[in-house]
């Protein structure tokens, strides 16, 4: 048994994942009454569910506690580059939501909601989950409030604990890091049980009824990732950044793809820094904050969601509140969870800025849950691959500026 789980994780990772995804999609179509094997599914996403929030917290805390004071010029421009490209994926989202719409069978007569109140809830919820309690915000995967609490005590430990409490903080995030590896070794077998229920519940109708909204997702999140975050970069470090970029989307992007994680994806985007012979003191931090605020795909999702509702309802949408709801999405998206299908819970607050109501707005929840495989897979590896790309991109432009 222990020679054939040794050969099982020196297998590739990426291989290994591909067989149980043909293999849940094989058994979906072939004996869909087997219910037992969407266990598997549920379980692996527990875990991640899990132990996600704990590993933000140990390592955003540890990372602080340890990292040199001169960090400060790059840190506020990767959050300036985060939230920009996290804008502008909104953007393309409006744009081809626009160019491209989309209509949803919502089977309800839509309600409305007050929308000046419910986008002053958007602030108020976001300022709320900030200083929202410690523990229930890892409890309940509150990203923003965890990475609040973990900078407040991060730089408390710096200022007031002595080395040997760091070391052992440091030690409790390289543990929990592990524990992650560990579950990540058995994403093969989840994925084999979520494609299995999603295949099994829904059979082809992902590729044919949502065919459309699932084309303009995917190719919104591609444009992002092959055009607008490349620019961005070639802005910053003043070379071609497709091949930084191709390496980002091979060793990060793919295992993001699969897991569907990108707070659990963080040990893989560390591991991928320091091979990449980045400033461990700066990629230690940005990387966990980036799993929180660099939401590309999430912003996409909830943009063309909440348009497609407008949309089907027969709402007229302008421009300039399309634009508006670009903001909205930003600042959303930047609250969205870490795990699997986080984004989607955020849907009925962008369509409450439409004035559309939230028992409306939960079937398109549902609908997304039927395309999530794809569309939170592809989500999933852009916010994930992107949160290197941009700290690599910030490093290389720090290091040209002292060379200078």
């Amino acid at each position: 048994m222990s020679n054939l789980l040794k050969k099982l994780t020196k297998t590739s990772l990426v291989l290994r994942i591909v067989i149980g995804l043909v293999a849940g999609a094989v058994l979906g179509l072939l004996v869909p009454s087997a219910t037992a094997i969407g266990i598997l599914g549920t379980l692996f996403v527990s875990a991640l569910k899990a132990i996600a929030p704990v590993l933000v917290a140990v390592l955003v805390m540890a990372s602080i506690a340890k990292a040199s004071s001169k960090l400060g010029s790059r840190f506020r421009n990767v959050i300036f580059r985060y939230l920009l490209s996290t804008f502008m994926a909104a953007l393309c989202a409006v744009v081809a939501s626009m160019l491209f719409p989309v209509s949803l069978q919502l089977s309800d007569t839509p309600t409305t909601t007050d929308s000046t109140a419910s986008l002053a809830d958007v602030f108020s919820n976001l300022l709320t989950n900030m200083v929202a309690n410690p523990i229930s915000s890892i409890t309940n995967a509150n990203y923003i409030g965890i990475l609040f609490w973990a900078i407040l005590m991060g730089i408390a430990l710096k200022m007031i604990a002595s080395k040997e409490t760091i070391s052992v903080i440091q030690d409790l995030s390289e543990v929990v890091s592990q524990i992650v590896k560990w579950v990540i070794q058995f994403a093969p077998f989840g994925i084999l049980g979520l494609v299995f229920t999603t295949v099994s519940t829904n059979g082809i109708e992902v590729f044919t009824t949502y065919g459309h909204l699932l084309m303009l997702l995917v190719g919104c999140m591609l444009a992002n990732t092959f055009i607008f975050n490349p620019f961005i970069s070639f802005l910053m470090i003043k070379k071609n950044p497709y091949p930084l970029l191709f390496t980002c989307l091979k060793e990060s992007g793919l295992n993001a793809f699969f897991t569907r994680s990108s707070a659990a994806n963080i040990p893989i985007n560390l591991a991928l820094c320091k091979k990449l012979g980045l400033d461990e003191d700066f990629y230690s931090i940005s990387i966990p904050l980036g799993s929180t605020i660099n939401m590309d795909g999430a912003a996409v999702t909830i943009t063309v969601f909440s348009l497609a509702v407008a949309h089907s309802l027969g709402i007229e949408v302008t421009f300039a509140s399309a634009i508006f709801l670009s903001i909205i999405a930003t600042l959303g998206a930047c609250g969205a969870s870490g795990v699997a299908g986080g984004s989607l819970l955020l849907i009925p607050m962008a369509c409450s800025f439409f004035g559309i109501g939230n028992d409306v707005a939960m079937q398109a929840v549902a609908i997304g849950f039927i395309v999530g495989v794809i569309q939170d897979s592809v989500e999933t590896a852009l916010n994930s691959s992107g949160d290197v790309f941009f700290t690599a991109s910030v490093e290389y432009q720090n290091r040209l500026k002292k060379e200078k």
